[in-house]
């Protein structure tokens, strides 16, 4: 049997100033890193400054370098895009890499002789230009000065929408002394901020672009709070007014520090917290593993003290647990038991296929709720019957990990069963030759009177064969009414025979009216004796019923009898019994209703009970067993009162399905 391990035992508890150390030691920690941290702050305020004039410097030759990177471009791209309309390959390529993003240059265009546009890359309106700009792009004093001057030369910088700023470098072309026109570069002041500005020095330092009157028209930040430590060089180029902007975050070595030794403290206080609630959950700890060492020894055992064996198997059917019960029940130890997959030891050979069919039921999860009986094999080779209920094995997080399946031995149950049936079978037997016991006058008589009619005519057929008066004809007529009244008696005797014969229950898809017709011939005799006038409203047809067909003629034989007994002191001339046959609600009912005084509350209470009756020399058992009978059939047998006097018995069974 598998089971988890006991928790050890915990250890003595230490002395308590074991728990003072470690208190002490991050006190030390922290009045260490204060101080390393204030001599650290010190020597950050006075090389921040030193730090900022470096990066700005830094940053202005690196603007220039690619300023003058793109006019080496542009200088090159000149005179492929001016001198044929159509480009290759090779401009095209050049031209991708000079409107690269990390060039900072956001269009290219190029202009003839004249400062007439003859081309741009992409393609452009002036849609996008806002205020004094939207007439002048490209700028023609910037054109014409970089003509006349021969070099490259900035335009002013302009507001376009979506609150941009650009501005030009207009660099003019030459070949062989001779001007072939101009090309444009344009810049956005917003682009080159995000391009050109490294990631390292936008997270140190603001960077905003300033306008001649001190308007900022462009900046890269970040939400963080600003120091005063600011430094402002021109932008040059493009120059023309402009100036960059250079302020520092307050610094992080601050805040940096500041946190750290808040971070300090509130460790040390996790620190002490958590060594104290660690100190309690060691202590609870040892109160649980108490508590679960007795929670396991009286799980354990009650589970010992059970007689109904217990299995666990995983979800491919190997056997992962089994308890006591269970091992004495199939006569294996649990160390031989565990591990084991199908089949297993315990399965009875002959019931091999039919135990196998049951394994793959459970482990396909269609195991009925009510559990399946099957035949298993104790080590001795003795056979028994077990009852198998299984149920999903869930872990602690839900997930179903396997099957867990109660077993108990029904051997005994069931031979109790058996006897108990075979003792009902014998006390039904005994009850209708008790029924035939007490209607023997009523068949002698009746089975008397096609006896004497055969003796009569047997004489007299004698006389007559004596004295030579036998016609042939004759002859036959007397024949055939001994051979009727010989018909007479067998039919009777069969139907006698039928009834007290003792058999095994055998079901059967059977005619509830033809049943009704035999237990109405049955004692049809003894009716006529009392003088009861039984009427039959038998409806035809009637679907067939899964049932024992003696079962039934007893259960109307009784009922019919019975009703012919209430109506003992009724007038002979009011003996009517009647028999009813109908389909209701998928059941056949079978209803006598006799015109006797009816049932007293009294005896109403306890009519069915065994060894009741209201007969002198009754048994008390005829409806007590008509009830048995009932239920064997799935069926109901119960009485109301008859409207008018007397009482009504119906008897339902269910309809067959074929």
């Amino acid at each position: 049997m598998i089971a988890n391990p006991l928790p050890t035992p915990a250890a003595t508890p230490p002395p308590r100033w074991y728990w003072s150390l470690p208190y002490a030691a991050v006190a030390l920690f922290i009045a260490t890193m204060a101080a390393l941290l204030w001599l650290t702050h010190r020597q950050d305020a006075e090389e921040e400054r030193a730090t900022l004039i470096n990066d700005v410097l830094w940053m202005e030759q690196n603007l220039s370098f690619q300023f003058e990177r793109n006019n080496g471009l542009l200088t090159q791209l000149g005179p492929e895009l001016l001198a044929r309309p159509r480009h290759g390959t090779t401009t095209e390529a050049r031209l991708k890499r000079a409107l690269d993003p990390e060039s900072g240059m956001i269009r290219i265009l190029w202009l003839d002789t004249h400062g007439k546009v003859r081309g741009a890359e992409p393609p452009y309106t002036d849609s996008h230009l806002v205020g004094e700009a939207a007439g002048t792009f490209p700028s023609s004093a910037a054109w014409r000065l970089s003509t006349s001057m021969g070099r490259p030369v900035y335009s002013e910088a302009y507001a376009v929408i979506d609150n941009q700023t650009h501005f030009e470098v207009h660099v003019p072309i030459f070949e062989g002394g001779r001007h072939l026109g101009s090309v444009v570069g344009v810049y956005s002041v917003n682009d080159m901020l995000a391009r050109q500005v490294p990631w390292w020095f936008s997270e140190r330092y603001r960077v905003s672009v300033t306008n001649n009157l001190g308007v900022e028209i462009a900046a890269r930040s970040k939400v963080s709070p600003l120091s005063t430590l600011s430094y402002e060089i021109p932008f040059e180029p493009p120059g023309r007014g402009l100036n960059l902007v250079i302020t520092a975050y307050k610094s992080e070595v601050r805040w940096i520090s500041l946190l750290l030794m808040g971070s300090l403290a509130v460790l040390a206080a996790a620190i002490v917290w958590s060594l104290w609630q660690l100190r309690r959950h060691m202590l609870r700890r040892q109160a649980a593993e108490q508590a679960l060492r007795s929670e396991h020894a009286f799980r354990k055992a009650m589970e010992d003290s059970l007689n109904t064996g217990m299995r666990a198997r995983d979800m491919n059917g190997r056997i992962t647990y089994v308890n006591p019960a269970f091992c004495r029940m199939v006569g294996w130890r649990a160390e031989e038991l565990v591990g084991l997959v199908p089949p297993m030891p315990y399965w009875a050979p002959e019931s091999l296929d039919r135990t196998y069919e049951v394994h793959q039921m459970i482990l396909g999860g269609n195991a009925p709720p009510q559990g399946v009986e099957i035949r298993l094999m104790r080590r001795s080779g003795e056979r028994f019957d077990a009852l198998l209920i299984e149920a999903p094995l869930i872990d602690a997080d839900g997930r179903q990990i396997g099957w867990m399946g109660s077993m108990v031995d029904v051997t005994e149950q069931k031979r109790t069963q058996e006897l108990a049936r075979q003792q009902q079978e014998r006390l039904q037997a005994t009850a209708r030759l008790v029924t035939m016991g007490e209607m023997a006058s009523t068949l002698a008589h009746e089975l008397n009177q096609p006896l004497a009619a055969i003796s009569s005519y047997n004489t007299g057929c004698l006389n007559l064969i004596e004295h030579g008066q036998l016609a042939e004809g004759e002859l036959t007529g007397i024949l055939q009414k001994i051979g009727k009244q010989a018909q007479r008696a067998g039919q009777i005797i069969r139907r006698v025979h039928a009834f007290v014969r003792r058999s095994e229950p055998k079901f059967e898809t059977v005619d509830l009216d033809a049943i009704i017709r035999e237990a109405v011939g049955l004692v049809e005799p003894d009716a006529v004796r009392r003088g009861v006038s039984i009427d039959l409203e038998l409806t035809e047809p009637l679907p067939g019923v899964l049932a024992d067909p003696v079962m039934i003629e007893q259960v109307a034989v009784n009922l019919i009898r019975n009703g012919m007994d209430a109506m003992a002191d009724t007038p002979r001339g009011e003996r009517r019994l009647q028999l009813v046959t109908r389909e209701q609600d998928g059941l056949l009912v079978f209803s006598v209703a006799d015109r006797g005084k009816g049932i007293p509350p009294e005896v109403a209470e306890k009519l069915f009970a065994p060894f009741f009756t209201t007969k002198e020399e009754g048994m008390g058992m005829g409806l007590n067993i008509c009830r048995s009978i009932a239920e064997l059939h799935r069926g109901r047998l119960s009485f109301e009162a008859r409207p008018g006097g007397g009482t009504i018995f119906n008897f339902s069974l269910p309809v067959h399905a074929p």
